[in-house]
């Protein structure tokens, strides 16, 4: 659990997985299997409908709960602390998008998106009647480049409503695209 926690919302890569772990790759995916089978982790496909650039084929991994990658990711002087915070917030909104999906009567299923060239959407929530594009920030103050993954999803797909959350103090809207106080809006999320 360790050596997968360094893959807590990075793209998955079974191979340097495996190698990380010292395992054969076929190994290192039934131990990821076993994973998800207890419900301790899941994965993210990639969001694929009309695509309209090139992808790539990744999946992300997370695990189910916040604090328990903050929990098993083990911590150093090479690591950043910034860094292992952002991807807790990060997997803090996934499981609160996962939960939304599943509690939903009509359903949806979240994804990500990402280009090949590396332009990036955390979330894509997609289901009847909702398709939500969602960027995590762990920033106190947000800029219109810190919009440029969601401002090319929005060209691809405009009827998407897409959105930045961070740690700013109030809702902002910056080239037509809200940010919001991660904390507000996850209390105010419901189904």
């Amino acid at each position: 659990m360790e050596v997968i926690s360094f893959s807590q919302g990075s793209l998955l890569n079974l191979a340097g997985l495996a190698r990380e772990a010292e395992i054969p790759r076929k190994r290192a995916e039934s131990y990821l299997g076993i994973l998800e089978d207890l419900l301790l982790g899941f994965r993210l496909p990639v969001f694929q409908r009309r695509a309209q650039r090139q992808l790539v084929q990744h999946q992300k991994f997370f695990f189910f709960d916040a604090g328990v990658f903050r929990s098993v990711r083990p911590r150093g002087p090479l690591d950043a602390p910034e860094e292992i915070e952002g991807l807790a917030l990060e997997g803090l909104v996934a499981q609160h998008l996962r939960a939304l999906c599943q509690l939903r009567p009509e359903g949806g299923v979240l994804s990500f998106w990402r280009t090949r060239s590396g332009l990036e959407v955390g979330f894509i929530v997609y289901g009847p009647g909702l398709f939500l594009a969602v960027e995590v920030k762990r920033a106190a103050r947000v800029s219109a480049r810190d919009l440029k993954g969601l401002k090319a999803f929005q060209a691809d797909y405009p009827e998407a409503e897409c959105l930045l959350l961070s740690f700013c103090p109030e809702p902002l809207l910056i080239d037509g695209i809200r940010c919001e106080p991660v904390e507000s809006w996850l209390r105010a999320l419901q189904p």
